[in-house]
């Protein structure tokens, strides 16, 4: 049987979900994509504030009641020139090493995520017989990403699989004037997590 493993970028899962308004059941996310196989291990990559606040602990903690296992980082604030403070992590480390060191633990790597700094891993993935399927929505997904993988699927298409019902997102409202563009690295937002607001 096929084994499985899920890597969930869950700062660009939450962006996409803004844009798309509509939220992500993340028990729903383990089913659909382990349906075809063995699941050998789910990762949940996420940054959270210090201390770490009642909402995003229930959160983190239901998660790993799910089966993920959850890594995380602390929010770090950064001011700019022009005086904005904004708070960050960057966990594309953590996904990296866990996708190269698990290996040999799966058949397929399911990488929730748009963010095209993963390109080469997912190349040296394949090149060692792994199968990548890449996940994510269009304009947030890099073409040199979805190039490299095996499948691409769009959260689009598999709305009624994985999403939440009843927990809506606000759109992000987007047009064709965003200059972000679709492998631009995904903000983390700089307010804690609510119920609705799930990464």
């Amino acid at each position: 049987m096929e084994r499985i493993a899920l890597f969930i970028d869950g700062a660009n899962v939450y962006a996409a979900a803004k844009r798309l308004g509509w939220n992500f059941d993340h028990r729903k996310i383990l089913e659909h994509f382990s349906a075809g196989g063995a699941l050998y291990n789910a990762f949940y990559y996420t940054a959270v504030p210090t201390p770490i606040d009642d909402k995003q602990k229930r959160f983190t903690d239901a998660l790993t009641y799910m089966g993920y296992t959850v890594r995380t980082r602390p929010l770090r604030e950064t001011t700019d020139d022009s005086g904005e403070t904004s708070r960050r992590a960057n966990l594309d480390i953590e996904i990296v090493t866990d996708l190269l060191t698990t290996a040999d633990r799966y058949d397929t790597a399911v990488l929730l995520t748009g963010d095209g700094d993963f390109e080469r891993p997912v190349e040296v993935l394949r090149a060692r017989g792994k199968r990548v399927v890449v996940a994510s929505i269009a304009e947030m997904t890099s073409y040199e990403l979805r190039n490299a993988a095996d499948q691409y699927v769009d959260f689009k298409d598999i709305r009624e699989q994985v999403e939440r019902p009843g927990y809506r997102l606000p759109s992000d409202h987007r047009g064709s004037g965003d200059q972000r563009g679709a492998d631009s690295r995904p903000y983390y937002v700089s307010a804690t997590l609510t119920e609705t607001d799930d990464r």
